[in-house]
């Protein structure tokens, strides 16, 4: 059964975001997905400036000291960050900036005086996510343990934040993202 639960006005958190973000902007041309900066390795497969810019960790740590980031956290020993050039790059050219962030990076967010639309997608139980993880086999027992408390507590706190979709069909999944974002770009 779909649940969805609009809530306060796009940034995406966790759970099989990939695909979902792929699919939006594919469909939307208005729509940029901005990748973060971070200092983890790549995983196979990723490639530098798609799914993340990866940077060394004293770079990442030179432009936080100089406030480039307009959110910034560290998760199991890396660094990830949101570029406020980048970010302004985007906006320039008049598309939809989607951001893919924690919960720390929204609360970062939400002291700016950016007026975004939160979105969090949510995996159906926390067993699925875990089945998810230990498929991918990218993770150590004890980085797989940290993301699974990140995603019970993020799954928590979200809930009072924004719109949250428990992932299910993914047609009516899209079709309810897209007319919130469009809802909540218009003026009553």
């Amino acid at each position: 059964q779909n649940s969805f639960h609009y809530v306060d006005k796009p940034v995406l958190s966790r759970v099989g975001q990939s695909t979902i973000l792929d699919i939006l902007i594919r469909e939307n041309v208005s729509f940029f997905f901005y990748s973060s900066d971070t200092t983890r390795n790549p995983r196979p497969g990723e490639v530098n400036g798609k799914e993340y810019h990866f940077v060394t960790r004293e770079a990442m740590q030179t432009r936080i000291e100089n406030g480039d980031f307009i959110e910034h956290t560290e998760f199991s020993g890396n660094m990830y960050g949101t570029s406020k050039e980048a970010f302004q790059d985007v906006q320039a050219k008049n598309l939809i900036c989607i951001l893919d962030i924690d919960m720390q990076g929204v609360r970062s967010i939400k002291r700016t005086d950016l007026n975004p639309i939160y979105i969090s997608i949510q995996p159906p139980s926390m067993e699925v996510l875990e089945h998810r993880l230990r498929d991918r086999k990218t993770e150590s027992e004890e980085s797989l343990q940290k993301r699974l408390r990140a995603a019970r507590e993020d799954m928590e706190i979200s809930k009072y934040l924004f719109f949250v979709c428990i992932k299910c069909n993914k047609n009516e999944l899209f079709k309810n993202i897209n007319l919130n974002i469009i809802l909540s770009s218009l003026s009553f």
